[in-house]
């Protein structure tokens, strides 16, 4: 069960995609940047991934509710929300603290597109209280070296998630485009790097949301069901 505001932040399909493609392993300590209501937290504990899940997030009431979608699950032993922001993260946890770093930052620059006029949505869909680089400065100073980050972020913009990766010293180690259907562009990437990592690079197939008669595919039902 996940509690949200009926018309603040709501989580969306990509919180599924990635804690669904990333494959948590056991002993990774997680943490999870921007966690808004703590879906991607709850997946993780619930599938009984990781050694420990942290979820990170600014606004006190989404603090508040994330920490009541831990406890009412049950979750309050394995799961700890931080009120913090990420962009300041070194001040919460000395470097090296965890092995992977898992973020959907927003999507869209402050300039482009309608700003939403309910704060919770604005901040989580523009670049008003962090980016994508904030998250790779804040994953640089969180990770062990060799640790993963993993995100999920716009097709039209994946370019920049490689200039950052080579900026703060990670190199990309996996790489899934994300259509909402096959006869779609691309909407969506998954990208996973490595602090540290070498330069192989794993290109998946390409992932499919929904089949031509809209309904889910078996790879998108399968993410709901593991």
């Amino acid at each position: 069960m996940v509690i949200q505001e009926k018309r603040g932040y709501r989580f969306s399909l990509d919180a599924v995609l990635l804690a669904g493609l990333v494959g948590v392993r056991p002993r990774e300590r997680v943490v999870d940047l921007g966690t808004g209501c703590a879906v991607i937290p709850l997946i993780v504990a619930y599938r009984g991934q990781g050694r420990s899940v942290v979820g990170v997030e600014l606004q006190p009431e989404l603090v508040r509710l994330a920490r009541k979608n831990v406890e009412v699950n049950g979750f309050v032993d394995s799961i700890r929300i931080l009120e913090a922001d990420f962009k300041e993260i070194t001040s919460s946890f000395p470097p090296g603290t965890f092995d992977l770093v898992l973020s959907n930052p927003p999507y869209r620059r402050l300039a482009s597109g309608r700003m939403n006029a309910v704060r919770q949505k604005a901040v989580a869909r523009h670049e008003l209280a962090g980016s994508a680089e904030d998250v790779f400065r804040a994953a640089s100073h969180l990770l062990v070296q060799g640790g993963r980050l993993a995100l999920i972020y716009p097709a039209s913009r994946v370019g920049l998630l490689f200039v950052l990766a080579r900026r703060y010293g990670f190199n990309a180690k996996r790489f899934t485009v994300i259509h909402s259907n096959a006869s779609e562009p691309a909407r969506l990437v998954y990208f996973e790097c490595r602090k540290g990592g070498g330069e192989e690079l794993l290109v998946t197939a390409p992932f499919f949301i929904y089949r031509e008669d809209g309904g889910p595919t078996d790879a998108m039902r399968a993410l709901y069901e593991a």
